[in-house]
């Protein structure tokens, strides 16, 4: 008898070690805040009009409203297996984010190895996201849809996840973390349709941090669920401001993104370097759209609880086919200032001003258009937000 229970102690004493080895973690972030803008388009009959509006918005703050699990389980010898399961939120009507996608924002699992990096399996976020966001303004200077490069052509600000993917991260080697990715398309018979690739390099030593990061895909607007534009359930895409919308008929879309940020004391500035291309567009005779843009910017950290920071942006579109459509340009001006309550608790406030130039992708004149809250009526608008972020 005494046998059976000593026996039993000690596998109960395995037991645990063992579920000690495993974790699975809840965790979210709530940003809610009143939005301002200054020119909101509405279309009343034919005529396109302007006028101020203000909304209560989760969904454009400095991160995006979400809820989460992710967990990993010690395979011993340094390796784990690894998931995360994110849904964005609508706090305000209680809806999905990311298009109704119910895990939207990410939803992967996968082998995890600190000798050896890690390989993911799912939707997942794109290489510009992982190496490029943090050397754009997007990485430092305040991450809210006011701040966002004009349409986030080169989704900096995530606007976009890839579904079907693997995807390979190496560990931290002196500072040098490097991936890359491959989206399957799936259609029988067109190994590449629909699927695309990228990869990306970043580096960081003391006060300096470099960056860079290369997206290409094909047929970015298939159907619901299988471009990388159409990537949410609904098949909304991101292609619908007169920024870009004359280019949906693209069938390929690349950008690259190099850059970097220097810290100095309480200051951190930096800038990058993006170029965006959509390719062989049937409805301009299989010319391509192309666009560069330029950011730069400041963060200034006063105290330990409240920082500020300035970020300026510039977008040039080229003309497609050498008529003038898409011949536009955007500049940009944002602010921030971010106050900490506590470890989980902030409130913040942010600016943005945009002016736009130059004929639109439809053929009309450019119109501004800040965070892709919506067109305004005309070349200029203003936003300002006010909002409380709390994580768990």
């Amino acid at each position: 008898m005494k046998k059976i229970l000593l026996a039993s102690a000690i596998a109960s004493l395995f037991s645990v070690a063992a579920h000690a080895q495993s974790s699975v973690t809840l965790y979210g972030i709530i940003d809610e805040g009143v939005q301002f803008n200054s020119n909101a388009k509405n279309t009343v009959g034919t005529t396109n009009v302007g006028g101020r509006q203000v909304t209560l918005d989760s969904t454009s703050g400095e991160q995006g409203s979400r809820w989460g699990l992710k967990g990993a389980e010690d395979l011993g010898g340094g390796l784990q297996a690894v998931f995360t399961l994110e849904s964005g939120i609508n706090l305000n009507t209680g809806a999905l984010g990311q298009g109704g996608t119910e895990f939207g924002r990410q939803a992967f699992v996968g082998l995890s190895s600190s000798r050896y990096g890690a390989v993911t399996l799912g939707r997942q976020y794109d290489s510009v996201v992982t190496y490029g966001q943090p050397i754009s303004t997007l990485g430092y200077a305040g991450s809210t849809s006011l701040n966002e490069h004009p349409g986030d052509l080169d989704n900096t600000n995530n606007s976009l996840r890839t579904n079907n993917t693997i995807k390979y991260a190496s560990p931290n080697i002196n500072g040098l973390t490097f991936g890359a990715e491959v989206s399957l398309g799936g259609q029988a018979g067109n190994v590449t349709a629909g699927g695309g690739y990228s990869a990306g390099a970043a580096y960081s030593n003391g006060p300096i941090t470099l960056g860079a990061a290369y997206n290409y895909f094909k047929n970015p607007t298939g159907a619901a669920g299988t471009g990388l534009f159409t990537d949410n359930s609904n098949g909304s895409s991101s292609l619908s401001g007169l920024l870009n919308s004359g280019y949906i008929t693209a069938t390929s879309y690349q950008d690259a993104i190099i850059g970097g940020k220097y810290s100095i004391g309480p200051a951190t500035f930096g800038v990058s370097y993006s170029n965006i291309q959509y390719g062989n567009i049937t409805a301009a005779n299989g010319a391509a759209a192309k666009f560069s843009n330029v950011d730069a910017g400041l963060t200034w950290t006063f105290t330990p609880t409240f920082s500020t920071s300035l970020a300026y942006d510039y977008l040039k579109g080229n003309s497609v086919n050498g008529a003038d459509l898409g011949n536009q340009h955007f500049n940009q001006v944002s602010l921030l200032a971010d106050y900490i309550l506590s470890k989980r608790t902030d409130v913040y406030v942010a600016g943005s001003f945009q002016k736009a130039a130059g004929t639109n992708s439809q053929g009309g004149a450019a119109v501004a258009d800040i965070g892709n809250e919506g067109d305004s009526s005309n070349d200029r608008q203003a936003m300002v937000r006010v909002a409380l972020r709390h994580k768990f």
